[in-house]
């Protein structure tokens, strides 16, 4: 009977306190009346039973059992009390931190929550610890530029400014687990002294119309606010002056012809970390080693137990005061000459990112709907940029109020409807193309504002069987999203 008790007493324990969290309170309450009902006809029941079994000579071990038996339901009766004293006590706490929120709380459905709560877990949607290693990524580059103006400060290779964090790490999605995630970065070029930078549109034909030559021209530094008069001008003095006095033009190292090359400068700089690795302080930390790349400098830092981490230095040339730059790194798809620099609008999402976190609500659901949507994506043929630039779309229509968390899962059924339709029509817009709903605070170069908008999905209008193939994989997605639970 007492290990019937017991029994009884640690399944109850457990079903409050483990199995039922999120259980109505009041319900809770009624049980436990119940339970204790039940409980009391259980030890009358017992009462009497043993009244019928026990007979006369067993009349002390009688008055024993009973005695033991009070003993334990006593104890018993003991632990429920200081029981329901706790579930009062959790009762007041938590109606006391749903006040504020009574309103809001009346709106969000069980069901939707348990959703939530179940995609949370199948799909791992909690964001990496993004900020931190971005931190160890930022102290990294920032050390690695230092080291560099202090070496190449009086020759003519390009001048490296303070990089600028892009892509879904700094903006605060990462599609990938925490361990896959590259940290990437932007360090712009500005040209050195006696130098300048013309960009000439490609007009060869054989890249796409956002790919640029960046001419690198000698300027006079005989004239001007601040002539250096330890430096010879490239225009003005003979070449044998030139040769003799200070080291040779960037013409003459980092380009081919007279285009900055990329594929130059990132072999040049590959090299540079490989020397400069010994000075720097993160080398007791970790162990380095360049990866291969043509045209930036990909590395993957190790700490001792076996925690690696990948950053990418891209090189950009900025297109006047705008948030576009023109990047070394072309699409994986694409295979450009070194002299080929392709217009990036990373700069620019990284900045729209920035702004709606500033004025979304507190616990915005739009980065976690573009980890869940990117997950269930993976293996199909829509691309994670595709994908950012439906969400972006959403974010300058739907308002921002409408993003909360508790709108999660209807976010994500407009973003997958979206899609769905973009797949159908073969068009999905170039977010910074044409787009009369950009934000102020992106700076764009005039004629983004005149260009017909360019279409991402561009392949599928060429090619009716890619489209079909696209539209079957992503219903197969759709389903799994919805009955796969």
């Amino acid at each position: 009977m007492i290990i019937l008790l017991l029994f009884w007493l640690v399944q109850w324990i457990y079903h409050y306190f483990n199995v039922c969290p999120d259980q109505d309170l009041n319900q809770q309450r009624t049980q436990m009346v119940q339970e204790l009902q039940e409980l009391q006809e259980l030890q009358e029941v017992t009462h009497n039973t043993m009244e019928l079994n026990v007979g006369s000579g067993g009349a002390v071990l009688s008055t024993a059992l009973q005695q033991w038996l009070f003993c334990a339901v006593a104890g018993v009766l003991v632990l429920l009390l200081a029981l329901c004293w706790r579930l009062k006590k959790r009762t007041c706490e938590v109606e006391s931190s749903r006040e504020p929120e009574s309103e809001e709380s009346e709106e969000e459905s069980p069901a939707e929550m348990n959703m939530i709560w179940i995609f949370s877990r199948r799909f791992q949607l909690s964001v990496p610890k993004l900020a931190s290693r971005r931190r160890v990524v930022q102290e990294l580059v920032n050390e690695l530029l230092q080291i560099s103006h202090s070496l190449f400060s009086n020759s003519f290779f390009p001048v490296l400014e303070p990089v600028i964090g892009v892509g879904s790490a700094y903006e605060g999605w990462s599609p990938h687990k925490e361990e896959d995630v590259i940290y990437c970065v932007f360090v712009p070029l500005k040209p050195p002294h006696g130098h300048a930078f013309r960009l000439e549109p490609d007009t060869t034909g054989k890249m796409p119309r956002t790919s640029t030559r960046i001419r690198v021209e000698q300027v006079c530094t005989c004239t001007g606010e601040q002539p250096d008069q330890n430096k010879l001008c490239f225009l003005h003095h003979s070449e044998e002056e030139l040769k003799r006095n200070q080291v040779n033009s960037l013409l003459y190292t980092l380009c081919t012809g007279p285009y900055l090359d990329g594929e130059k400068i990132a072999l040049w700089f590959q090299t540079f970390v490989i020397s400069a690795w010994s000075v720097m302080p993160q080398s007791h930390q970790y162990s380095m080693k360049v990866l291969p790349s043509c045209r930036s400098c990909k590395m993957k830092l190790m700490k001792s137990s076996g925690r690696s981490l990948f950053v990418e230095m891209v090189f950009s040339v900025q297109q006047g005061d705008s948030d576009i730059f023109l990047s070394s790194q072309p699409p994986e798809a694409q295979f450009p000459p070194g002299t080929a620099w392709l217009e990036s609008c990373a700069v620019a999402e990284a900045k729209f990112f920035r702004q709606v976190a500033v004025q979304a609500p507190p616990r915005s659901c739009h980065l976690k709907c573009l980890r869940l949507c990117a997950r269930l994506l993976e293996g199909s043929g829509i691309s994670a940029y595709a994908l950012k630039t439906t969400v972006m779309h959403l974010l300058t229509l739907i308002p921002l109020s409408e993003w909360q968390h508790k709108y999660l899962l209807m976010r994500v059924d407009d973003i997958m409807r979206y899609l769905r339709c973009c797949l159908e029509e073969k068009r999905l817009k170039h977010f910074f193309f044409g787009n009369e709903d950009m934000p102020e605070e992106i700076s764009l170069p005039p004629d983004f504002h005149e260009a017909q908008p360019l279409n991402l999905f561009q392949h599928l209008a060429q090619d009716p069987a890619a489209q079909t193939k696209a539209l079957k994989e992503f219903d197969e997605l759709q389903n799994h999203l919805y009955f796969g639970f």
